[in-house]
């Protein structure tokens, strides 16, 4: 019994593991993520770890339990509730699965806003809630080898070097700025970050498109030693590969937790068939369903169609409002009673 609810407990310890780990992986990037919607699956993973944790240990008590007659019918009437909660939690395991799959569009499109933000933002090192944007970004470019949004090309779009380090009375800042409408400093250039170390050339940040700023340079073929992914690639690549290698444990959580709901189911029948025999030490057979798939079908059908009928209300059984009983007994009551015939 023992190594029985170590097993049912390390079930619903992994899954909370898994949720606090996604939890914390997307809690670490929420600067560059539009909305949360994703957090659904380690929220879920985090329910449902702790529920399995508590309805785990239930079931360990009561295999413990089936051992001695007179421990065993408290749990009867608890059994039910805790067949449709272990049931409820292998749902919410299979909408976890689904879920990672089917969110992948909101994740690139949250991260395609946040990304964007956090681009444009880049330069506002001194206004207050956007201090740590520029570490943000360039911290997220080394680690995952990527530049900008979609690719590099995307810097050339923002002013990412802020007024503070421009010489305003420089002529190439000022024809910079004034053949700009918005009044922006734009450039042909990347952040260092953007740089890959793996390219035998230094880096190049700055007149990317200049064929003749840079000696034996081709901007059109040459093959820049910049990151050529996008970081929205790059991190939905990252999570998706996270949400994907989460499935099979998942999948081995749902199998082991219907394994525990027929085996209790089992043991529940075998037990119960135990007590009603004259000798409890006898041998009794347990069972899934007392009746065959579509008898116990028809027998749920029954009960459901008798609620309905019991909530409908029947017209013919209405109620007479209280003007019309005291309608009814005023013209009872000058009813007169005829005369008998004469004889």
């Amino acid at each position: 019994a023992m190594l029985l609810k170590i097993k049912f407990m390390m079930c619903g310890a992994f899954v909370f593991s898994l949720g606090v780990y996604l939890k914390i992986e997307l809690l670490r990037r929420a600067e560059v993520m539009e909305n949360t919607e994703i957090h659904v699956v380690p929220n879920i993973l985090l329910l449902v770890g702790l529920a399995s944790m508590g309805t785990n240990w239930m079931a360990s008590r009561v295999c413990q339990d089936s051992m001695d007659m007179s421990r065993f019918p408290r749990w009867k009437v608890l059994l039910l509730a805790w067949f449709a909660v272990a049931a409820l939690l292998c749902c919410l395991l299979v909408a976890v699965v689904v879920l990672s799959y089917a969110l992948q569009g909101r994740l690139e499109e949250s991260l395609k806003i946040g990304l964007r933000n956090g681009i444009r933002f880049y330069k506002d090192t001194d206004v207050p809630g956007r201090c740590f944007q520029k570490e943000t970004i360039d911290r997220l470019q080394i680690e995952f080898r990527c530049c900008g949004n979609n690719n590099y090309k995307d810097w050339f779009e923002v002013q990412w070097v802020s007024n503070r380090y421009l010489d305003l009375t420089s002529k190439d800042v000022k024809d910079r700025i004034r053949s700009n409408v918005d009044g922006r400093f734009l450039l042909d250039g990347v952040p260092f970050s953007c740089c890959n170390p793996a390219s035998p050339r230094p880096c190049l940040q700055y007149q990317l498109t200049d064929n003749h700023a840079h000696f034996n340079y081709e901007y059109q073929t040459e093959e820049l030693n910049l990151y050529a992914r996008g970081c929205r690639q790059a991190l939905t690549d990252y999570y998706m590969g996270l949400m994907n290698s989460t499935g099979p444990g998942v999948l081995s959580v749902i199998l082991i937790q219907i394994s525990v709901i027929v085996s209790l189911r089992y043991l529940q029948t075998a037990v119960e068939g135990a007590m009603a025999l004259e000798n409890p030490e006898d041998e009794s057979v347990g069972y899934l369903l007392e009746k065959g798939l579509k008898e116990t079908f028809e027998e749920l059908k029954a009960k459901v169609l008798d609620m309905v009928k019991l909530a409908q209300v029947d017209p013919t059984t209405s109620e007479v409002s209280p003007e019309a009983q005291e309608a009814e007994k005023g013209d009872n009551a000058t009813k007169t009673p005829s005369p008998p015939p004469a004889s």
